[in-house]
């Protein structure tokens, strides 16, 4: 089987050949990959920054929507022709970025309908990722003032966009060209993070106070956010880069985890339209080289995604 990936740690991408998948364990099911998303995350799985459970000669990716092919014998709620989505770590096999892909049948979730197969394919990581931060750490509450730094991206959308479901007050910071978009996803107020002194603005708005929660979505941001943040407030960041502890402020560094409840749930979000994916490209397989340069070149502008 012809995959896009690595043969070692560190090294380009390229189409390799694998071998077939193997024969599925009792609650595994196969896939027809229809389509797979790509990240900056799939960066840090290429050089070794992420441990995704499989090792090269591998396929990357780490999530996908597709067709249901087999099914394992315990598996009861997925019959071949399903069309699901999945953010399947750690691999049992192979990466996303493959013809066909084993996956833990817990970790399926069924793919909205009107969603076409590219957004499909590239909502489980942000989404999930969104999810896990305005959820699990800062347990973001109706009313609460919620401070989403680097809105414009794939990810800070759908942070606004949770975070107005939540009953947050949003504040945001995009460039110029995402303003009404992330207004439209239910921010507040919308600051050009260009501007030096975005913080300060932030805290105006708040009376001073600073937000109560913040999310840092931005790389090399969360030292601005937390500048924006209250006195014994949360900041969660989702790069590399938290701040040191100060003034109280509880810190935590945000790294997604597969969750196939919460992306049922989320799914059926992007079903009802309270959810949406800009795709900014779409790549064939034997491209995938390109695509992850323009994931991770910056100002996208959507997701990337890539096709049999």
């Amino acid at each position: 089987m012809q995959v896009a990936g690595i043969c070692q740690v560190g090294a380009g991408i390229e189409m390799i050949d694998v071998g077939e998948p193997r024969p599925l364990a009792g609650d595994e099911v196969l896939l027809e990959v229809r389509a797979a998303g790509v990240g900056n995350w799939d960066e840090f799985v290429r050089t070794g920054g992420w441990d995704v459970g499989a090792k090269p000669p591998m396929a990357l990716g780490v999530e996908a929507a597709g067709i249901v092919l087999a099914a394992g014998q315990a598996v009861g709620d997925w019959a071949p022709g399903d069309a699901v989505i999945t953010h399947p770590v750690p691999l049992r096999d192979q990466g996303t970025w493959a013809p066909r892909l084993i996956v833990p049948a817990g970790l399926l979730a069924r793919k909205p309908p009107r969603a076409s197969w590219e957004v499909a394919a590239t909502f489980p990581v942000p989404a999930l990722t969104a999810e896990q931060v305005l959820g699990d750490a800062l347990n973001i509450r109706a009313g609460e003032q919620l401070l989403v730094h680097g809105a414009g991206g794939v990810t800070g959308g759908l942070l606004v966009a949770l975070g107005s479901l939540r009953g947050a007050q949003v504040i945001a910071t995009a460039g110029p060209a995402s303003q009404q978009r992330v207004s439209a996803l239910g921010a507040h107020q919308v600051i050009d993070y260009h501007d030096q002194e975005w913080p300060e603005q932030v805290r105006a708005i708040t009376g001073r106070h600073g937000v109560a929660a913040a999310v840092n979505a931005a790389h090399g941001g969360a030292a601005g956010a937390i500048r924006a943040v209250a006195d014994g407030g949360r900041l969660a960041t989702i790069t590399p880069d938290p701040p040191s502890q100060q003034r109280g402020i509880t810190v935590s560094s945000i790294y997604v985890r597969a969750d196939g409840n919460q992306l049922r749930k989320l799914a059926q979000r992007l079903e009802d339209g309270q959810l949406e994916i800009p795709v900014a490209a779409s790549y064939r397989l034997a491209d995938a080289a390109q695509a992850l340069a323009q994931a991770t070149g910056g100002h996208v502008g959507g997701a990337i995604v890539l096709t049999p």
